[in-house]
């Protein structure tokens, strides 16, 4: 028996929360879209635009044999919003996908707010409201709607997240920096090279820098994926030249050589005004990433257009309180989409706001549950965060999260993952349209 449709209260106007929007609005529901800032702020952001990113401007791989492109490519089969704004505000960045921030937000607000059933509400939600509600408060989740959320889930983890600073493209030294994508591949970034004496400087400056105390939190759990770069150089001198600092597969025209290391930046808007420092995410005090960063000669005279932080995010026990359909247990309709549920990434967090929102409204219309197949990355995503696990925390999509495909080699199986995944994925977004089709 169909549920009345009602009017979908969404929380948080983050990049779940926008695409949990969308997907409703088009499948017919009215929605209340509630979102504190710019009234209150949080740690990360800096304004209160719709889809705000706030650690990168990339959001990773957008090659297809990928486990990033792997999940493009599912969602630009459920009709992403986020995905189709994100490909209109692109900059160069090679084989990644990065956008223009500014730009980002606005198309996505633009939008949303074509639809007649869409309200923006700008007020802080300090409990979970009535029922049907999908909340995408995202990590960074107010005080009080966490507690409130605590109270009815038991549990709440975190792990501590970290932004990379952005410069001013015309403040970095052409003569000691040079265009180019590694292996010749793609534009979009600058390349800063050191030689050993420059890297030898740099790296005993960044081990000991002083950094910004974390106060108020009992632990000191940091994600991989944002690891800040200080507590990465500590693990070894050789470190970030295998990580972030690679040189591999780029060649200083000036020399004629493959640098010692080089620090890349990316793009940060599509007129090129502005760089973020890639893989530099750090809890550095403001001075000391304005002294320290300022040794790669390059960055000399540097001016930092934003500098990086270290913020707390939070998440739910999901195996414990979420089901696969990103529904709390109990009794109400009330969903989670984004990087509270343990989702960890940008496109992460918008297909668990788009597969949230899809689960709601079959709910509404009184179809059955329909979750996308575990030999998908959108199901298998789901499934992770969901099943028991005694050392859950975040996850990003991976092929290791797949049930296993033969192969002869690593590409061989790459190729055979994503053929079964977008061959899966096109049934079952057939199986959705043509229940939608006969609830109409």
């Amino acid at each position: 028996m169909k549920i009345s449709r009602n009017k979908v209260a969404v929380i948080g106007a983050g990049l779940s929360g926008c695409e949990a929007s969308y997907q409703l609005l088009k499948r017919g529901f009215a929605v209340d879209l509630y979102e504190m800032r710019p009234l209150k702020s949080t740690p990360a952001h800096k304004t209160g635009d719709f889809a705000e990113l706030v650690c990168s401007n990339s959001l990773k791989s957008d090659v297809a044999d990928t486990s990033s492109g792997l999940l493009k490519t599912e969602l630009k089969m459920l009709d992403s919003l986020l995905l189709k704004c994100a490909y209109e505000t692109r900059v160069e960045a090679g084989g990644a996908l990065a956008v223009d921030r500014k730009l980002f937000s606005e198309s996505v607000r633009k939008n949303l707010e074509k639809y007649e059933r869409f309200n923006l509400i700008t007020e802080e939600v300090e409990r979970i409201p009535a029922a049907p509600v999908i909340v995408a408060t995202g990590p960074l989740t107010g005080e009080k709607l966490f507690d409130d959320i605590k109270s009815r889930t038991s549990d709440r983890l975190f792990f501590f997240d970290a932004v990379a600073p952005i410069v001013d493209a015309s403040s970095v030294d052409p003569e000691k920096s040079f265009e180019s994508g590694r292996y010749g591949k793609g534009d979009g970034y600058i390349n800063c090279p050191m030689n050993k004496e420059e890297y030898d400087a740099f790296y005993n400056a960044l081990v000991n820098g002083e950094t910004v105390p974390l106060k108020d939190f009992e632990g000191k759990e940091v994600f991989e994926g944002c690891m800040p770069v200080e507590v990465m150089a500590k693990r070894g001198y050789d470190t970030m030249r295998f990580g972030m600092l690679k040189p591999v597969g780029l060649t200083d025209p000036k020399t004629g050589r493959r640098p010692y290391a080089v620090l890349q930046l990316r793009k940060e808007t599509q007129d090129g005004s502005a760089y973020n420092l890639v893989g530099f995410q750090t809890n550095l005090k403001f001075s000391e990433q304005k002294r320290i960063f300022s040794m790669i000669p390059a960055l000399n005279h540097a001016e930092f257009l934003r500098y990086g932080v270290m913020h707390r995010n939070s998440y739910l026990y999901s195996p414990d309180c979420l089901t696969r359909t990103f529904r709390l247990k109990g009794d109400d309709a009330v969903y989670f989409g984004g990087q509270i549920t343990g989702v960890e990434g940008y496109v992460e967090s918008i297909m668990s706001g788009l597969l949230a929102a899809i689960h709601l409204s079959r709910e509404l219309d009184g179809l059955p549950e329909l979750v996308p197949p575990k030999t998908t990355m959108c199901g298998a995503l789901s499934r992770y965060i969901t099943l028991h696990n005694k050392n859950f925390q975040p996850m990003n999509s991976n092929f290791g999260i797949l049930p296993a495909v033969e192969g002869r080699d690593k590409n061989e199986r790459r190729t055979n993952y994503v053929a079964r995944a977008v061959s899966d994925m096109e049934n079952y977004v057939n199986a959705l349209n043509c229940d939608e089709e006969l609830s109409r």
